[in-house]
């Protein structure tokens, strides 16, 4: 399991690193936001993803049942077939598009979930420098 700390909540966010452990960020559940959001702290930048995307994402790797690459991306940029990142954004998954909440920072979904998925005891992630993958525990 990776490093963190925190309990999730704004004032005691989860303190994650990117997969390579290059990068450290903050994350945080806000439930009064509509949908309920996971707020992702990188820097200066805020990002938004819906809550919803920590159970969806975990059943989603179940039923796979093998390790998935991350594919990390930019919105404006593809997503690796196959991948994460894809899954985040693709019309086939349960919300029907991007678990980002925020036009034009939706991306990253491969980069900076698994990291949660494993701190809260859902996933195993590799931390390799590049080309990462998960799977469901």
């Amino acid at each position: 399991m990776a490093n963190f700390s925190g309990s999730g909540t704004k004032d005691d966010p989860w303190v994650l690193k990117t997969p390579p452990g290059t990068s450290e960020y903050q994350m945080w559940r806000d439930d009064a936001a509509d949908p309920p959001a996971i707020v992702c702290q990188v820097g200066g930048t805020r990002l938004f993803y819906d809550a919803r995307a920590i159970d969806d994402l975990h059943r989603m790797l179940k039923e796979r049942g093998d390790w998935v690459p991350l594919g990390g991306a930019d919105e404006q940029k593809p997503a690796a077939d196959g991948s994460v990142e894809a899954w985040g954004r693709s019309l086939d998954n349960p919300v029907g598009g991007w678990y980002g909440l925020k036009k034009g920072l939706r991306g990253r979904f491969g980069v900076y979930m698994p990291p949660l998925m494993e701190a809260l005891g859902l996933a195993e992630v590799t931390h390799d420098p590049k080309n990462n993958r998960m799977r469901a525990i």
